[in-house]
């Protein structure tokens, strides 16, 4: 039976846990990343001007919010942190343990959910200098990850082969 590796594994639990949520991976075998794409839709009622970082700007009817979780090796891997909402990373072939894979997608649901509130209410407030972003605290993370390695030994999940 193959070994269940990290990719296979995100997958499947993203496809388990976070089900309200568009949420893709994409694996980047050159850069040695795997980045969870999340995205929140929410309907801009008012035709709202809406700025993006890059400062284009949109009047769409549906707004799509994009950002995204990357898992790195701090050996091989090269990116802009400020592009991501988060970076994690992992240990070159050895990967990630199950626990902090774990941790991410429980906390990453739970920013997704209060994104989706925040976005809805950017999308209503009168301040026309709001900002919407996701929220990200590594240091809840870190609190999730040590729980789930309270409850049971912690395991590997290898990167990937080609």
């Amino acid at each position: 039976m193959k070994k269940v590796n990290l990719l296979d594994y995100l997958d499947q639990t993203i496809e388990a846990k976070i089900t309200d949520y568009d949420v893709a991976l994409d694996w980047d075998t050159k850069n040695h990343t795997i980045e969870i794409v999340v995205r929140l839709f929410a309907e801009n009622k008012a035709n709202l001007e809406i700025d993006d970082v890059k400062g284009v700007v949109s009047e769409e009817e549906i707004i799509e919010f994009e950002d995204g979780i990357l898992l790195f090796n701090p050996q091989k891997s090269v990116f802009n942190e400020t592009d991501y909402l988060a970076v994690i990373p992992y240990e070159g072939k050895k990967g990630l343990a199950k626990s902090v894979i774990d941790a991410i997608i429980v906390y990453l649901n739970d920013v997704l959910a209060q994104g989706q509130s925040d976005l809805l209410d950017f999308l209503d407030a009168e301040d026309e200098t709001a900002v919407f972003e996701l929220k990200w605290d590594n240091q809840v993370l870190t609190k999730l990850v040590e729980e789930k390695q309270k409850n049971n030994a912690d395991t590997y999940l290898p990167y990937p082969s080609y």
